[in-house]
């Protein structure tokens, strides 16, 4: 009879390899942070799923006049939604099949949601051509000019998905790296920029007009939001070559990401709970028959 019992325990006596419920031998003295992992992924198909179906639902079927970020907001919630469906073909494909054709459809989902921070930053751009330049935003609120960015947009993140599917992930780790920092720097910048502007505009003022308040609540929760979910990859990438091969693929990177993955639902919760205020907020609304007045 063989003894099978000195076989590593992913390989069975027929030779086939059982994926590692951790991805790599050497995370077995570290498998923690895959626990965090799978909550993530579990959370996200979970609530992450009917929350993106939800804002589609609710920005298609809405009557009354929106914001014109609803256009990227949209789209951003097409694309997360997209991903936290692939949450079952994951997990059953990383803990039991291990087949090569889905791996390639796992690369090509993470391909999308890497570039979705580039939605993210259209929605912060137009808030802040909003609030900081008003008249360049009444004079350039027709939505098509929106939907032809979000087009361009697809574009850009089928080719990078494609291209991280087929060539692997190491074909874009310097297009990633550029894409995540431009995008936080440039969100960190377009919300301090926003909120700045609504604090002057009520400086001198001892209570701030409700709408403004509404609006630089949001703001600020957008802001934490962007820090919490973004910063840690931008943070690590520096440092990234200091670190072990245990520290940083078995602890540190999957912890980060994973942070990352959570936007896939929290930014969506944000705008759900602002659902019913966010007509409130003039600066954003598209103006109909007179300008927006900035100072109301």
């Amino acid at each position: 009879m063989d003894n099978t019992s000195e076989l590593p325990p992913n390989i069975t006596p027929l030779g086939w390899h059982q994926p590692l419920w951790y991805q790599y031998d050497k995370c077995a003295v570290a498998p923690y942070a895959f626990v965090f992992y799978y909550t993530v992924k579990v959370f996200n198909l979970a609530l992450g799923f009917p929350t993106n179906i939800l804002v589609m639902w609710h920005i298609t079927t809405r009557k009354s006049e929106g914001s014109t970020s609803d256009v990227f907001i949209f789209n951003l919630a097409a694309l997360d939604g997209f991903f936290c469906l692939m949450t079952p073909v994951e997990l059953l494909n990383r803990l039991y099949l291990n087949h090569w054709g889905v791996w390639y459809l796992q690369r090509f989902a993470y391909g999308m949601k890497d570039m979705a921070p580039l939605f993210l930053t259209c929605i912060c751009l137009d808030r802040y051509i909003a609030v900081v330049h008003p008249i360049v935003f009444i004079n350039s609120h027709d939505n098509r000019m929106r939907t032809g960015i979000s087009a361009f947009v697809w574009a850009l993140l089928l080719v990078y998905a494609l291209t991280k599917s087929i060539l692997g992930v190491l074909s874009v780790t310097e297009v990633f790296s550029g894409l995540i920092v431009s995008a936080f720097f440039i969100m960190v910048f377009c919300n301090l920029s926003i909120i700045w502007v609504l604090r002057r505009s009520v400086a001198g003022k001892e209570v701030m007009h409700p709408v403004k308040k509404k609006a630089f609540k949001m703001v600020v929760i957008l802001l934490a939001i962007i820090v919490v979910n973004y910063l840690p990859p931008v943070a690590l990438m520096p440092f990234a070559s200091t670190y072990t091969f245990v520290q940083l693929n078995c602890q540190i990177s999957v912890s980060v990401f994973s942070i990352m993955d959570l936007s896939s639902t929290i930014e969506l919760i944000l705008y759900i709970s602002k659902m019913d205020r966010l007509n409130n907020y003039s600066c954003l609304k598209v103006p109909a028959k007179k300008p927006v007045d900035i100072s109301a």
